[in-house]
C-alpha cells in the first residue's frame, strides 16, 4: 500500500493508462505535502486501525500519517507508516511515500516495507523508490476519479506493478467506524499475481475503509478506530 515526478525524467507513455487529470508534464515544484485529496486526506498524527481476517487468522494493522518527510526524485513526500498483525504480533511494516500535485491527484513515490522472518526484519522485495533501478511513480488517488478510469499505482519491473480500476462513486459501504454513503470503489491488482483481485472502498474525508480479496477470497480489512 502505496503509497505515488520529474515527469519528465521517469513518466513514459505506459506509466498512464488512463488518469483524469493528471498532467504528465508538470514540475517537480508542482508537489506538496499537503494532501488533502477527498478519498485519500494524510492529515499528520491521525492513525487509522483496521481488523480483519488473513489466511484464517486474526489481523490487524495500523496505518499512521506522520510528520516525516523524505525526498525522492525531487519531490517530498510524506512519510506514512503501516504497521500488520497476524494474532496480534507485528509481522510486516511498510513505509510509503506520498506527495499531491497541483490538480490533486495523490501520487505514490515508494515503499521501504519488512517483513518478521524467524524473529527478524528482512527487507522485502516489494520495496521500491521512484527514480531507482528504473521503478516509476504511480497515482494512489486520483482528483476526480471517474466509473472506468484505470491508471497504474506503482512501477518497479517484476517488483511492484500494483493497478487499479475505478468502479463506482456512489457506493455504500459499512465497516465497524461507521457507515458511508457516496464512497468510491476501485478493483486493484497486479500482473505479478495472475487471478488476485482486491476490492477497495474509500470514504470522503477519511480515506480506506473496506478491503476486500475476492480472488482467492481470503482477506478482509476494515476500519475500526481514527486516533489522532
Amino acid at each position: 500500500m502505496p503509497k505515488r515526478f520529474a515527469f519528465a525524467v521517469f513518466l513514459s507513455a505506459a506509466a498512464l493508462l488512463v488518469v483524469s487529470g493528471a498532467n504528465a508534464s508538470a514540475q517537480t515544484s508542482g508537489f506538496s505535502t499537503v494532501i488533502d485529496n477527498t478519498y485519500f486526506p494524510l492529515t499528520p498524527g491521525t492513525v487509522l486501525h483496521y481488523e480483519g481476517m488473513r489466511d484464517g487468522k486474526k489481523a490487524a494493522s495500523t496505518t499512521a500519517v506522520t510528520n516525516q518527510t523524505r525526498e525522492i526524485a525531487g519531490v517530498t513526500c510524506v512519510v506514512v507508516n503501516d504497521t500488520g498483525f497476524t494474532n496480534n504480533k507485528a509481522t510486516e511494516k511498510t513505509s510509503d511515500y506520498y506527495a499531491q500535485d497541483n490538480q490533486g491527484n495523490v501520487w505514490y513515490y515508494g515503499e521501504d516495507s519488512f517483513d518478521l522472518v524467524k524473529g527478524k526484519w528482512v527487507r522485502s522485495d516489494g520495496s521500491w523508490l521512484a527514480g531507482v533501478d528504473g521503478a516509476q511513480p504511480g497515482i494512489i488517488m486520483e482528483a476526480h476519479p471517474k466509473v472506468g478510469d484505470v491508471y497504474r499505482q506503482e512501477y518497479y519491473p517484476g517488483h511492484a506493478e500494483d493497478m487499479a480500476e475505478v468502479l463506482d462513486t456512489n457506493t455504500s459501504v459499512s465497516v465497524p467506524y461507521g457507515s458511508f454513503d457516496h464512497a468510491l470503489q476501485t478493483k486493484e491488482w497486479t500482473p505479478l499475481e495472475p487471478g488476485v483481485v482486491d476490492n477497495k472502498y474509500y470514504a470522503a474525508g477519511i480515506g480506506e475503509v473496506k478491503a476486500i480479496n475476492l480472488q482467492p477470497g481470503d482477506e478482509v480489512a476494515e476500519l475500526v478506530s481514527i486516533t489522532h
